[in-house]
Parts: structure tokens; sequence; C-alpha cells
């Protein structure tokens, strides 16, 4: 499990296909403490530690997994939202995020508003049910609260647009401030949302 709060951003200093992609991935995190096998979440996608050396450790990303997360996002010098899995009693201090992609949004709209920038996205209609105003959602492992939702019918795309607000201190540790308009992000929304809606399929059935 995660909260949603980057700790580090590395950049990937190699790529190499061996079946699955080998990625290795430079860091200011101190390797020493952490174990092989180890989850990290990259950008909003929980992976494990297979090898590591001083300021680098090394992940391995199935087809699946790319096949599900944002285009680009496996490229040498791509630089990645890392935070380490949480341990028993640390503070909690996004919300609870499990590492696992539930789909693809595109940068529609970007604007300052004060000294904070106010995003816009859009993702498929699918995953409408589960963003609300106020809500959580974490965009390339980034926890933010969901300002306003837009859902657009058929005749417009079946897309729902919804933006978020991100403060300085948010673009200065994160991969979020170097946004621009068109690119692809990785969207996991709030696990509650997400039960809920199980609940209610199956309280109407």
């Amino acid at each position: 499990m995660f909260t949603g709060i980057v700790s580090d951003i590395g950049t990937i200093e190699s790529v190499e296909s061996r079946g699955d992609t080998r990625v290795r991935i430079a860091t200011a995190y101190d390797t020493d403490t952490i174990d092989l096998g180890a989850s990290i979440a990259c950008s909003g996608v929980c992976l494990t530690v297979i090898d590591k050396g001083p300021r680098w450790f090394d992940m391995q990303v199935s087809g699946e997994t790319i096949s599900r997360t944002a285009q680009g996002q496996w490229t040498q010098g791509r630089r990645l939202n890392l935070e380490r899995a949480m341990k028993l009693g640390d503070e909690l201090g996004g919300h609870i995020v499990t590492g696992h992609v539930d789909g693809i949004a595109e940068v529609i709209d970007i604007r300052a508003e004060g000294e904070s920038h106010r995003v816009g996205f859009a993702v498929p209609a699918a995953l409408a049910p589960f963003i609300a105003p106020k809500g959580s959602i974490t965009i390339d492992g980034v926890s933010l609260t969901v300002n306003t939702v837009e859902d657009r019918g058929a005749d417009q795309g079946d897309v729902t647009h919804f933006a978020v607000n991100i403060i300085p201190h948010t673009q200065a540790v994160t991969t979020l401030g170097t946004l621009r308009q068109g690119q692809a992000v990785n969207i996991e929304i709030d696990v509650l949302a997400r039960y809920l809606q199980r609940m209610e399929h199956y309280r109407g059935r």
C-alpha cells in the first residue's frame, strides 16, 4: 500500500528487453535500506525491486503493465514519481493507494490560478462513476483532490473531464510540474469508490 505522497523523483537510466522489460532507475534513496523484493510505486505503478546498487534499483516490467500504463513511460531518461511502500505506523498523508493503474487520462488544459495550476484531464467514460468532486484520485502516483467533474455524452466522445489544482510545492517535488497538453498520465481511482461501486452493483441485483 501507498499514500500518493511522492518522496523522490527517479530517472530511468537504462531499459533492456529480457522477455519482460528490465528498467534501471536512478534514485536519491539510500538503497541499503531497500530490500530485494520490496515494492516501490513508480509514477503510480507498484513494482518489485529485483536488483540494486548505490543510488539505483532495477525493476521488471511486464508487457501487461506496459500496455496499461501511459505511453512512453518506460523509456530511457523518463522521470518517475517514486514512493516506497507504507510501514505500519506511517502517517497517512494522502489517501490509500494500491499502485494498480485503472486507466489512462490525457491532459487537455493547463492554466494558472494564482501560484497554482489548474489542470484538466479527459478519461474514458467507464471511469466516471468513480470520480467525484472533492474525492481523491491518483495521477502518476500523486494523491490529489478532484475539483470539478463533467461527463460528456456519446456525441462528445463518451469521455469524462475532471480538473485538479496543483500547488507550487507539488509542482516542485513531483513530475506534475512539467505536464504538457496532450500528455498521457496514469490514473488510479480511490479504492473506496471502487468497492462502493461493487457493493451498489450487487445491491441492485
